[in-house]
């Protein structure tokens, strides 16, 4: 049987209730919407790590990114790491990146330069992950460009500027690569946009010009509505960056089919994770900074995980909980690579398909620069710790935590009422805290402390 292409597109900071397929009213995602009727839609798909470089580096290695110190950002991928991409090429395969890298550079904080710097330069092909092919690429998107106009950089070294809304683009890039595709081996290429995330150096999001009068009819979900961030002003332009997304996946469907490459080309819509609007980077246990993400709730963990393509059709949706840390070993099975126990999380084919008894219904995250959390997520319950005193900038891990959230999901689907110290709930944390125990161990290599309710 021919080897399948792979395509892994995936948006930053997007929350899964953006999109249709997900409960969104307004018409933000027809094509997204269409590829999920015709593959398998994971309803509750979450990310085990809600910050940029350190989901990316796993998404590159199918390793936590405490193992590989890239548990914050600023921290390149290790040089003899081996990568989704390495496998790739072993096995045939010709490897393409487009877009937002965020794993070459290494900088300490954000008060002094980096000292490894291609913040805004080119990326030697040693710093690129094993990816040797078509590549338009910047490590730091959001430094070379803004919503509109920029520049990205070539396999040759050479820098590619862009007119125009950035996620168009990045798109535009991809499209010269399907263009110049021989067919000669199968492809797995990766379209790392940037948008939905906020443009940093003006601390907004930058939708397409008109999206605050397009999208002035939103609705914002439940958790937004209560708790009174920033989304009543930035959400108009939120949701006009995840169209755009949408319309370009359109354009990359409409070129794979026009290429003759749709019906053996498998597609991969996912996002790094999601994004609170300011209204979870308050609580008195924040260690570090936050401004959008870096918690354990939903908002910024549950992100959409749309899989079309061979071996995923028939309009499937998959009610377990799976985690985004399963996709490097994934990537490896559609393209027939075993990897076994080297790379961590589930082949989510196998659990589409039902193939996988006795799985636990649970997810596992790390988080990190606003704390050293971690926590557990179970389908009634999510249970979080953090370390107090610890710096989660400056360390990844601690040998001793302390409880931080605990909602009843059945009771409180928003996760409005923190319920960490409620009596009623003790033995129900314990039973969870020595879970999230094992899942630590598993991950780190060493069972830590939760205070109350450790072993």
């Amino acid at each position: 049987m021919e080897r399948p292409n792979i395509l892994f597109y995936f948006s930053d900071q997007q929350r899964a209730d953006t999109l249709g397929c997900y409960g969104q009213k307004l018409d933000i995602s027809p094509n997204l919407d269409r590829l999920a009727r015709e593959g398998v839609l994971f309803e509750k798909a979450f990310t085990a790590q809600p910050v940029c470089g350190p989901c990316r580096a796993l998404f590159q290695t199918g390793r936590y990114p405490t193992e590989i110190q890239c548990f914050r950002n600023g921290q390149p991928l290790p040089l003899d790491c081996k990568t989704v991409a390495d496998y790739m090429e072993e096995a045939g395969y010709e490897t393409a990146y487009v877009g937002k890298w965020h794993l070459a550079s290494h900088r300490d904080s954000y008060a002094a330069p980096p000292d490894i710097d291609y913040e805004e330069k080119a990326i030697p092909l040693e710093r690129r992950g094993g990816y040797k092919g078509f590549w338009r690429v910047a490590d730091v998107l959001e430094a070379t460009s803004h919503g509109y106009d920029g520049f990205v950089f070539d396999e040759n070294m050479n820098q590619r500027a862009f007119k125009g809304y950035r996620a168009d683009c990045i798109t535009d890039f991809a499209l010269e690569y399907l263009d110049a595709y021989d067919g000669k081996k199968p492809f797995f290429l990766t379209i790392s946009h940037i948008e939905p995330h906020h443009q940093n150096d003006r601390n907004c999001y930058e939708g397409p010009e008109g999206s605050k009068e397009r999208f002035a009819d939103y609705e914002l979900p439940e958790d937004l509505k209560a708790l009174k961030g920033d989304a009543d002003e930035m959400y108009p332009d939120y949701l006009g960056c995840c169209k755009s997304l949408d319309d370009n996946l359109g354009r990359l469907i409409e070129k794979l089919k026009e290429k003759g490459l749709y019906d053996n080309t498998i597609l991969i819509y996912s996002s790094d994770h999601g994004s609170h609007f300011k209204t979870r980077n308050k609580d008195p246990h924040l260690m570090g900074g936050d401004d959008y993400k870096r918690s354990c709730h939903d908002s910024c963990l549950q992100i959409p995980l749309v899989i079309a393509g061979p071996g995923f059709t028939g309009g499937k949706r998959i009610k377990d909980l799976v985690s985004t840390a399963g996709l490097p070993k994934t990537f490896l099975a559609m393209a027939g690579v075993d990897v076994g126990d080297a790379m961590i999380g589930e082949d989510l084919g196998k659990v589409a398909a039902g193939e996988l008894t006795g799985r636990k219904n649970q997810i596992f995250a790390q988080i990190s620069e606003s704390r050293i959390g971690r926590c557990i997520r179970t389908e009634r319950y999510l249970y979080s710790v953090y370390a107090p005193g610890a710096d989660g900038w400056q360390e990844g891990s601690s040998d001793y935590y302390e409880e931080d959230f605990f909602y009843d999901l059945v009771k409180d689907p928003y996760e409005l009422e923190n319920q960490v110290k409620n009596p009623e709930y003790e033995e129900i944390r314990k039973e969870l805290a020595k879970l999230l125990l094992d899942e630590i161990e598993k991950a780190e290599g060493v069972r830590p402390v939760i205070a109350c309710c450790s072993d």
